[in-house]
């Protein structure tokens, strides 16, 4: 449940935040008890989620609530949260990621994306934290330690994000253990997917195996499924034979 939140104990906080982007959703809140996704994207933000994840990571709770769009559709809008929950050591922002961390994060991945093991140059590569920084911040002990971070392709990049943001770990609960056994933080052994008790396998065929993808599409096509349902056949039929 929220509660109003003193202008004048908010302003204090508005001046430590780094992220301009933060900074800006949180002037507007402040002049007008609430920003909408629509006024966002008027400010200059085509993914307002993404702003609001700034002002969360800056350690100022927000909540989230429905209201009506210029156009009478139902759209999401941010306002501030519980105060007592703010987290003071975040305000300064996230610490930009140094080169050395990056490249020790390619070496040991072999320049693979963590989630779908595509290969990639280094630029194409984006380091995230295993568990989300909105979660946990800078969980004691991890600064730069490759165990607490993993590179990740942009599609897959945004595939955690959405996950993330819609999981109640993430908006209510924010244990680390629960992040820690997810798929998202380590995809290679976990034991959920944002709580749910699914299973995922994320692959890309890449250059000599597109011959291989294009015959599977081809029997996919035939059999009348979808690609994914069909190597879900072959991998029944394969299990059933052993």
């Amino acid at each position: 449940m929220s509660s109003e939140l003193p202008q004048q104990k908010i302003e204090p906080l508005l001046e430590s935040v780094s992220s301009k982007r933060a900074r800006i959703v949180i002037k507007h809140i402040l002049e007008h008890g609430f920003v909408t996704t629509e006024e966002l994207k008027k400010l200059g933000y085509d993914h307002p989620p993404r702003a609001a994840r700034d002002v969360r990571e800056a350690g100022i709770p927000l909540e989230t609530f429905r209201v009506q769009s210029s156009e009478g559709r139902s759209i999401a809008a941010y306002r501030f949260g519980d105060l007592s929950t703010v987290c003071a050591e975040r305000i300064q922002g996230r610490k930009t990621f140094p080169k050395k961390l990056k490249r020790e994060l390619y070496e040991l991945s072999h320049g693979k994306c963590a989630i779908c093991s595509g290969k990639f140059e280094a630029r194409y590569l984006q380091i995230d934290h295993r568990v989300p920084y909105e979660v946990a911040g800078n969980l004691p002990g991890s600064e730069w330690n490759t165990d607490h971070y993993m590179l990740l392709c942009g599609s897959c990049n945004r595939a955690k994000s959405w996950s993330c943001e819609h999981c109640a770990n993430w908006s209510r609960d924010k244990l680390v253990q629960v992040c820690l056994t997810c798929y998202w933080a380590n995809p290679e052994d976990y034991a959920h997917i944002a709580l749910r008790e699914i299973r995922r396998v994320d692959m890309i065929w890449d250059e000599d195996e597109l011959q291989a993808y294009e015959e599977l599409k081809r029997l996919a096509q035939r059999n009348n499924v979808p690609v994914p349902d069909y190597v879900k056949r072959i991998i029944a039929k394969y299990l059933g034979e052993i």
